[in-house]
């Protein structure tokens, strides 16, 4: 008899898959994870929180897991309505509201892997980290740069993302993304067309967000998967400093 994760043989153990299956996720952001918890839930993840206050806009359906039938509901309902139709029996926790200085840590505990996709226009992100260092989790943050995927992990022993600004409060996706182009450069294998879409984004007029697209998010909701598969089965994985990158670009 066929069963849910029958065709994950091979590359995924029995026992493994009981793993994955208990380890307890967290999502803080339901935009680019609305993405990444399909692909872990797929995968085997069946204990997932995710936590976000946004409801659903016409301007994310060219990257984020939703319909049109969504628009002006909360993001979490959404996203919680469609993981269910896919797996009825996952324990999939969410939270209507915005992470902030006072419940992240409340959010946070019980949890063996966080995903920080929350976006850089405070310092909550930062704080989540932290908080996650504190509590033994590791932190994925996953980068959607259109044509491919950027993604580092944050443990309870790595340096964090305060060490690519000498001011933290004013990190930013930005940051990160420069930074691996620039480590690219230096070890001989530069992808310029990242540091072009850097450019002509800096010089666009207005307080606008970054320019992304579905290709990168499912394709960094992959890398997030695979990476959150390595961490709960005892596998090495990189941890910042270090990351990964995939695009279907300079190939």
């Amino acid at each position: 008899m066929k069963t849910r994760y029958s065709r994950n043989r091979i590359y995924i153990t029995e026992a493994e898959q009981q793993i994955i299956k208990k380890t307890p996720v967290i999502l803080g952001g339901s935009g680019i994870g609305s993405n990444i918890a399909e692909c872990a839930l797929r995968l085997g993840f069946e204990n997932i929180t995710i936590i976000d206050g946004d409801q659903v806009e016409d301007s994310n359906l060219n990257r984020q897991n939703y319909t049109e039938a969504d628009i002006a509901t909360d993001k979490t309902l959404a996203i919680k309505s469609r993981l269910e139709a896919i797996n009825s029996n996952a324990n999939i926790v969410v939270h209507n509201c915005f992470l902030t200085h006072e419940n992240l840590e409340e959010f946070i505990k019980g949890h063996k892997i966080a995903i920080n996709a929350l976006d850089f226009t405070s310092d909550v992100p930062l704080i989540f980290d932290k908080l996650c260092q504190s509590q033994n989790i590791s932190v994925l943050h996953p980068y959607n740069l259109g044509w491919g995927g950027l993604l580092t992990v944050i443990t309870p022993d790595s340096l964090t993302l305060e060490t690519l600004n000498k001011q933290p409060e004013n990190i930013s996706e930005v940051n990160m993304v420069e930074y691996a182009s620039n480590y690219l450069k230096f070890w001989g294998t530069p992808h310029l067309w990242i540091d072009d879409i850097l450019e002509s984004y800096k010089n666009e007029e207005g307080n606008l967000p970054p320019p992304q697209l579905a290709i990168a998010s499912w394709i960094v909701a992959a890398m997030c998967t695979h990476v959150l598969f390595k961490i709960a089965t005892g596998k090495e994985f990189k941890k910042f400093p270090e990351f990964y990158l995939s695009t279907l670009m300079n190939d």
